[in-house]
């Protein structure tokens, strides 16, 4: 991961780091803790901009700004406007979101899921498209500020 975070803050556009203070305020705040990657990411930069910091490919909030994705996509916190357990982590182009599924966990990490909004919130097609958060960054930096996911989704349809 320190590599992944070194590589944000010198091509990209890193925030200043969270402070444990803010962490801490956000766990109470949302009833969860951030997993390794997560703290890791947050301690290191309070978000950040991928690619572009006027029209990012990628764009992580920070934990002040950091929502469930029912109300950043439905504007409603209600279990008919999708699970509360997906966070909007990553906003895409086009209006899109990556979304953190806090429900459950691969080897302590939080796995992330296509937040498709013309497709949210059915989980079929917001699948998951990462495993942690590191596999997603990873993928996010090599990918040239494209959807890298798009192409396994569609190789798995086939």
């Amino acid at each position: 991961m320190s590599a992944l975070l070194e590589g944000v803050t010198r091509l990209h556009h890193a925030r200043p780091p969270a402070t444990r203070a803010q962490i801490d305020a956000f766990e109470q705040r949302v009833g969860w803790r951030l997993d390794t990657d997560l703290r890791a990411f947050y301690l290191h930069c309070d978000g950040a901009d991928l690619f572009d910091p006027v029209d990012p490919a990628f764009s992580f909030p920070p934990l002040s700004e950091l929502r469930r994705a029912r109300i950043i996509m439905s504007q409603d916190d209600t279990d008919r406007s999708g699970p509360a357990s997906w966070y909007a982590i990553c906003e895409v182009r086009d209006g899109n979101y990556v979304l953190l599924d806090v429900s459950q966990q691969h080897d302590g990490r939080y796995p992330l899921r296509d937040g498709f909004r013309e497709g949210f919130p059915d989980p079929t097609q917001c699948p998951e498209i990462a495993s942690s958060f590191s596999e997603f960054l990873a993928g996010a930096l090599r990918s040239n500020g494209r959807w890298f996911w798009l192409k396994n989704l569609m190789e798995e349809e086939r």
